[in-house]
């Protein structure tokens, strides 16, 4: 079961809640408040934190929830150093067991150089932090446009219905940047009428499907590193 909250300015907060064993996770940890209210009100055990990377909207408040809670943090080896409490490294590749599901660790640099994402295949569910959002990617803080593309080319290989967990509500003006690049794209125009109608209402664009973000997201639809590059420049300065 996940669980999806808005929190801080524009952040996402999820719980991977599994019934069975009880057991509930927190994606990255923003707002450690919220996110305690949250499992208060189901009545869940925050037991984890899987952290995508060291950004402070992501790992803020992991020491609060793990001196509240006794919880374990997860996160990438890459950025052991910077990610406060963290418990057990993991790289990607490797897999590790949550309660009834396998998580599989996608290495997706570009955004950060130690920048990870957790795939679900039973959930038909990916948590992908920073790299992908809804018709847009991360800014490339530390990794390169090499990187982020081959971090998309991963993600874009999973089956095209897995459900994407992106951390920001950021699509509107995702959207607004990839229709003055891409304005005869009808399955973006239909996206975005979708999206226009979400904000209007205040309700998530998130999730979105790896197949809607092939079809309509510009970052997902370059070619090569080299074309990617030139669309994350123009994104920069848009």
């Amino acid at each position: 079961m996940i669980i999806q909250f808005p929190c801080l300015s524009d952040n996402y907060g999820f719980l991977l809640h599994d019934p069975k064993t009880g057991k509930t996770a927190s994606i990255d940890a923003p707002d450690a408040q919220e996110i305690t209210a949250q499992c208060a009100k189901r009545g869940y055990k925050l037991s984890h934190i899987f952290n995508t990377h060291h950004h402070p909207d992501h790992v803020g408040g992991n020491i609060s929830l793990k001196e509240q809670h006794g919880l374990h943090i997860i996160g990438p080896q890459a950025d052991k150093e910077r990610i406060p409490g963290i418990a057990q490294v993991v790289s990607g590749g490797e897999q590790f067991s949550f309660g009834a599901w396998d998580v599989h660790v996608l290495h997706t640099p570009g955004h950060t150089k130690g920048h990870c994402a957790y795939y679900i295949p039973k959930l038909g569910s990916v948590f992908v932090g920073d790299t992908l959002f809804a018709l847009g990617c991360g800014r490339l803080f530390e990794g390169t446009a090499k990187q982020m593309f081959d971090s998309l080319a991963q993600l874009a290989a999973l089956p095209p219905e897995t459900k994407v967990y992106c951390a920001h509500e950021y699509t509107l003006a995702n959207g607004r940047f990839a229709q003055s690049i891409d304005p005869d794209n009808p399955k973006l125009s239909a996206y975005m009428d979708e999206v226009i109608k979400l904000r209007a209402q205040n309700l998530p664009t998130v999730p979105t499907t790896i197949a809607k973000e092939i079809a309509a997201n510009p970052f997902m639809r370059a070619k090569t590193a080299e074309d990617f590059a030139i669309i994350r420049r123009a994104k920069d300065r848009f």
